[in-house]
């Protein structure tokens, strides 16, 4: 499918397997859970201590899990680990959806971040035993600006468990306003003796069988995992290393409108808009939308095919040592790296707004039915781009703790690490990149929405009936180089004192020193025309291919009027074509040194204070916990950012934005919070518990949001440009959460809860954006050559038109450079903005704290064993509601809360004997995904509801070997996104199921 990346398959397999089976697995028993109370970064507990659970498989998982519930200070869930080795699921974002209040977000058919409460990602604290873990992540054109941090990254094989705070604490680190969530690794010490095992486990996704051949990978890939811990006969020192090596070779089809929907109110005459009644091509369009009502109108339609390759690796030392019997040391290393390798065709039809004929659904918001737009054939591409992109991820975490009992009533924890996040290309063809590949004999094209998949009917010129590999060459390019390492250095230092009534007083303080860069460089060709010509590439690169039969799961893409075909061909053959034509291979390579370059600097320093206490004589026992945690920030941001010294027009509707080098600038910023925090519970009975709490939390704005500098969008259109820049002095999102659980204990592993929360959130970051002509870049639109064209009969709307005159009577003119014609006669070249033209203005946006928002919800909860009969259930169901939802009837930039949406699972499981099945259905509403669309423009983005069923099943062989068959997505789900209409569709993406069979073996 793929060229090699470094070594073949069956060393890459050697190799993993060695590494794994020197570092075996291990425990037959889980472990005991430490309290959900414990502060993080150390091994102190609160006196309400879980007990020790020794007891493996689901039913011993769920009921740890409940556990850490029912003794926890505050609202937590956990998930503990079903036996060391052996998580609940292989992805730790599939299991943690499994809890209230929790939803994901999924990449490439992976749980990759989550939502809790309604709250983003951006806004989750994701905790490393207690320790801030950084986030680095490659998106398609460049680094991300997110904080949050990739659950795709770690294998679940080394967790030992999974905490999510609800509520906040004043010993909890800042940064989660949905949730805290601590992920704890394997502790030597925390179960004494010599423990071993491997797994190993064979991975089909049906995915892979469902792509081109030259996509495919191997239908069988595999996955190692080990455990070996060992501790010394007096229980003084102990040894856990953990390792683990998957590969998944996968695919995914995807159609859609990436480059997002323009919207006008009816009565507009716009440009882009449909005919207004009584102009020339209204009798085209079929149930006009009337004038106050909404409508939108496709920026292009794409089709593409994807095959992936992913190689993880992950691994863990942790070392352990008690000099005395009142101290404990433990130093440890994480280590992770995830390998994505992507190669992509597809065949997409750019509309550039020229006569047209449609058909609308009723309003206020009408949604289109069809949409044509009718083109000479003569004039117009079928574009039909490839890809070859690679990225590598890579986390590291070295830490050392010292936890010491100074005496019966004192306890001190020091702890320190420094986990860096780091992401970047790995690949000769640079972390993203697209060679664009067009035929210039497109015709009208028309387009039914109206169903999932939209169906494009598609006219050719010349008398084809489909793509002509003659006629077909490289256009313009892209090779992106992104990168982004964040960088963590964070040291801790809390307390605990236990006075003689047994309340508790706990403290610390924390310094904090978090580093982000994110950096970018791009080596763009816009001969969107044509590189060459047809003649210079031979006809045999071009493969011609059908593609519907890969949507199958997507309902309307059985439609026999599809136009079906794209062409799969060889990217590196095509790439050194290109070069050749070129003469220069440099201008299809990406460039190693970055010309946009980002950096950030956040210094915290914390200090707290918690008291807790609790009144077991009262009628009614209450236990009580009160703090206050104080933090203070400063942000230093600095930007090296190319500049603008100009605007050339080199297609219908491309104006790329000419660069010269670049310069840094820069901002800072500074704030500070007190802010409290108060748990209470009330034990009503013995099996019956009610828990208020009220705290105060923040969430520090993404990187992108605070950076340095102005960034122009390399690619300006006939209306204008746009561009970004930061703001380094926002202050966080600040949250005033109330919380209320009421849960009931009846059975030693079943409960039933509910819960009500509210979150009063102030500094909500919108965007503003400005009109700004102060760069002074000149735009040849509308300037003294595109005004002759237009008084010698070229219409406004005919772009090729304008072309054509303008390098036909002014080549050689300042500022018109007229190329070879393209086969269908019609010039190429680039007219560049010159003096004396229209000055171009560029829609800037900048993020601002705007807004203040509330939302709330409920949360129920029921876990049930039927007896011994080996049989149970767990299921929950989240409510989440605001004021603050979208109007689609409104168009321009408003402020609406994202990622909001009801959420529900249902977990059916036995588990006695020798068996161990268990069949989740993860169901998930739809919700606000974005409130800006691939092109920038302020429209919504909206994920549909999604809903996937995943089935587990293990059997025990022996003491020692155990069997699974695991299924994933086994009713293959569709995902799908819409505009503000639901046949406006984003992209409707298909995967597939996953299986995997495997086998665990215990040595001791």
């Amino acid at each position: 499918m793929r060229e090699p990346r470094t070594l073949p398959r069956t060393r890459r397999l050697t190799s993993a397997l060695l590494f794994a089976l020197s570092t075996p697995l291990a425990a037959q028993t889980a472990p005991a859970p430490q309290s959900a109370s414990t502060v993080p970064g150390s091994s102190q507990a609160d006196p309400a201590t879980l007990d020790t659970v020794q007891v493996s498989g689901i039913r011993g998982s769920l009921t740890s899990s409940m556990n850490v519930k029912r003794d926890a200070q505050g609202i937590v869930d956990g998930i503990v680990a079903e036996d060391i080795g052996k998580f609940p699921d292989t992805n730790l974002a599939e299991s943690l959806q499994r809890i209230s209040g929790v939803s994901i977000d999924r990449s490439l058919g992976e749980g990759s971040r989550v939502t809790v409460r309604g709250v983003g990602p951006d806004f989750n604290l994701v905790l490393l035993n207690g320790r801030q873990m950084p986030g680095a992540t490659i998106e398609d054109a460049s680094a991300s600006n997110s904080r949050a941090f990739d659950f795709a990254n770690l294998a679940s094989e080394s967790i030992s468990g999974i905490e999510v705070f609800k509520t906040s604490r004043a010993s909890t680190p800042t940064g989660g306003i949905g949730a805290s969530i601590n992920i704890k690794t394997t502790r030597p010490l925390d179960n004494p003796g010599l423990h071993a095992n491997v797994g190993l486990k064979g991975v089909h996704d049906a995915s892979n069988e469902n792509l081109p051949g030259r996509l495919q990978g191997d239908s069988l890939t595999p996955e190692i995992s080990g455990i070996f811990s060992n501790t010394s006969a007096d229980g003084r020192f102990g040894v856990a290393v953990t390792g683990s090596y998957q590969e998944r070779d996968f695919g995914y089809s995807q159609v859609g409108v990436p480059n997002g929907w323009r919207a006008f109110r009816g009565d507009s005459t716009a440009y882009g808009t449909i005919p207004q009644p009584g102009t020339p091509g209204a009798q085209n369009i079929v149930n006009r939308p009337g004038p106050n009502d909404i409508y939108s109108v496709p920026q292009n339609l794409n089709y593409r095919v994807v095959g992936v390759e992913r190689q993880r690796t992950n691994g863990q030392l942790t070392l352990q040592y008690k000099p005395l019997d009142n101290i404990t040391t433990t130093l440890d290393y994480t280590y992770s790296e995830n390998k994505i390798q992507q190669q992509r065709n597809e065949m997409s039809v750019w509309f550039n707004y020229g006569p047209s004929a449609s058909a609308w659904t009723n309003g206020p918001v009408a949604g289109p039915i069809s949409y044509s737009e009718i083109v000479d054939p003569a004039t117009s591409d079928l574009a039909t781009a490839g890809s070859n992109a690679a990225t590598r991820n890579q986390n590291k975490s070295l830490g050392f703790n010292v936890d010491w009992a100074v005496n019966d009533q004192f306890k001190l924890n020091f702890d320190v690490h420094r986990s860096t996040a780091e992401a970047g290309p790995d690949g000769p063809y640079g972390s993203g990149n697209s060679l664009g590949v067009a035929g210039f004999y497109r015709g009208t094209s028309v387009v039914d929405f109206s169903k999932d998949f939209p169906v494009l009917q598609q006219q050719l010129g010349f008398g084809l009936t489909g793509l002509d590999p003659s006629r077909t060459l490289v256009t313009g390019s892209t090779f992106r180089n992104s990168y982004m390492k964040s960088e963590i250095d964070q040291a801790q230092v809390n307390g605990d004192f236990t006075f003689e009534n047994y309340s508790q007083l706990k403290f610390g303080i924390g310094s904090t020193e978090v580093k982000n860069r994110s950096a970018f460089s791009n080596v763009q060709r816009d001969t969107w025309g044509g590189a060459g010509t047809a003649a210079d590439y031979p006809d045999d690169l071009w493969i011609p291919t059908s593609f519907p039969r890969y949507f199958d799961a997507i309902d309307g893409s059985g439609n026999p009027a599809q136009f079906s075909q794209l062409f799969l061909f060889d990217f590196e053959r095509a790439r050194q074509a290109a070069a050749r034509v070129a003469g220069d291979d440099a201008l299809y390579r990406p460039s190693p040194i970055y010309n946009t370059d980002r950096r950030v600097t956040e210094k915290s320093k914390s200090a707290y204070l918690q008291w807790g206490n609790s009144w077991d004589d009262l009628r009614v026992p209450i236990t009580l916990a009160a703090g206050v945690r104080y933090e203070e920030t400063e942000v230093q941001a600095r930007a090296l950012v190319p500049v603008a010294v100009g605007i050339d027009w080199v297609a219908n509707n491309e104006l790329p934005i000419r660069l010269a080098d670049s310069a840094f600038s820069g901002g800072s910023g500074k704030y500070e919070y007190w802010l409290p925090s108060l748990d209470l519970s009330f034990k009503l009975t013995e099996d019956l518990v009610l828990r208020g709490s009220y705290g105060e939390t923040i969430g520090r704005p993404g990187w992108g949001d605070i950076q340095g500098g102005q960034t122009l969008n390399q690619i300006a259109r006939i209306e204008g440009g746009t561009g970004q820049e930061g703001n380094p002095g926002l202050k966080p999102l600040l949250s005033h959460n109330i919380d209320f659980s009421l849960e009931w204990y009846y059975s030693d592993a079943s409960y039933a809860s509910v819960g009500f929360f509210r979150k009063n959130i102030d500094n909500y970051v919108g965007v503003t954006t400005r009109n700004d002509a102060s760069l002074g870049l000149n735009t040849p639109i509308g300037g003294a050559y595109w005004n002759q064209a237009l008084a010698n009969s070229c219409a406004t709307a005919d772009l090729t038109c304008i072309r054509n005159y303008i390098f036909r009577n002014f080549n050689g003119q300042p500022g018109v450079v007229r190329g070879a014609d393209d086969s269908n006669g019609n010039a190429t070249g680039v007219i560049s903005g010159r003096p004396g033209d229209p000055v171009a203005n560029f829609a800037i946006t900048a993020p601002a704290n705007q807004r203040s928002a509330s939302l709330d919800g409920w949360e129920f909860n029921v876990q049930h064993m039927f007896g011994d009969s080996g049989f149970g259930v767990s299921a929950n169901y989240t409510m989440v509601d605001s004021g603050l939802t979208y109007d689609n009837y409104v168009i321009g930039e408003q402020f609406a809360l994202e990622g909001l949406s009801d959420s529900a699972n249902v977990v059916g499981f036995y588990d006695k004997g020798p068996w161990q099945i268990r069949a989740a259905y993860n169901w998930r509403d739809q919700f606000l995904a974005a409130r800006f669309d691939g092109s920038g423009q302020p429209n919504p983005v909206y994920t549909e509801a999604y809903g996937q069923l995943d089935l587990n099943i293990g059997y025990q062989w022996n003491e020692n070997l155990s069997l699974s068959l695991e299924a994933i997505n086994l009713n293959d789900a569709v995902q799908r996104q819409h505009g503000r209409h639901p046949n406006q569709v984003i992209f409707a993406t298909q995967t597939g199921p996953r299986y995997m069979l495997g086998l665990r073996y215990k040595f001791w």
